[in-house]
């Protein structure tokens, strides 16, 4: 049966969430602070996490980055009153892979969670390499590093994602679209606007320290990854 941890502080909504999750045959454990939170992951085998952002003890964001740090593989989902894209930038980058704003239809959340644990076993089945390398950008996807012309380069969990998209795809124009539907999932409204950030984030990374550019974009079609000019 798969587990779900819901760490939620509002008793009615957590309530109401382990309540509908149990009818739809999962088993669910309600934790009602940040704290909690981090020693139930650390105790148990859970497949998907649901956290609130706004927590007593320890925040939804802190407590994504230890659940990372645990298991880089889990499923993160967040729910909150919280819905700028700011928060929502917050929120990826701390480990998130799915965000949700207060309040929500709960057949919304239920297929959500389908989409996350269904990626996560692809992810499980699927048979890659440890490193990626294009030119001189070098991924490991073990570590969760990256280096360009051996110099390290810190990424957050989502511009990680990005770019490992990319360099499964070199060469080809991608668009806005498959973007969002390849690294975010698009059940929800990422905007243009949106993915337009993360590339420029990614810009600053890998590329605007080096001469050979490796991001361009193709107005009017998307991005494409490649080191002709």
């Amino acid at each position: 049966m798969t587990q779900i941890l819901v760490v939620e502080d509002e008793q009615r909504v957590a309530e109401l969430l382990k309540r509908g999750l149990e009818e739809c045959g999962y088993l669910v454990t309600v934790a009602f602070d940040g704290e909690m939170g981090a020693r139930l992951a650390k105790a148990g085998s859970y497949d998907l996490v649901i956290s609130d952002v706004i927590l007593p003890k320890m925040n939804g964001f802190e407590l994504a980055r230890v659940i990372r740090q645990l298991n880089p593989g889990m499923p993160i989902l967040m729910l909150t009153a919280l819905g700028t894209t700011d928060d929502k930038l917050d929120g990826f980058d701390a480990g998130a892979d799915d965000y949700m704003v207060k309040p929500f239809d709960f057949r919304e959340l239920t297929a959500r969670i389908k989409v996350l644990l269904k990626r996560k076993q692809h992810a499980a089945r699927e048979i890659t390499t440890d490193v990626l390398v294009y030119a001189d950008l070098e991924m490991n996807i073990s570590t969760k590093t990256v280096s360009r012309a051996g110099i390290q380069i810190k990424l957050t969990p989502k511009e990680f994602n990005l770019l490992e998209y990319m360099l499964n795809h070199p060469e080809r124009v991608l668009t806005r679209t498959e973007i969002a539907e390849k690294v975010w999932d698009t059940h929800f409204d990422t905007g243009t606007n949106f993915i337009d950030v993360y590339i420029n984030y990614l810009r600053k990374k890998i590329d605007r320290d080096f001469d050979v550019k490796l991001i361009h974009t193709k107005p009017g079609m998307g991005f494409i990854f490649t080191s002709q000019p």
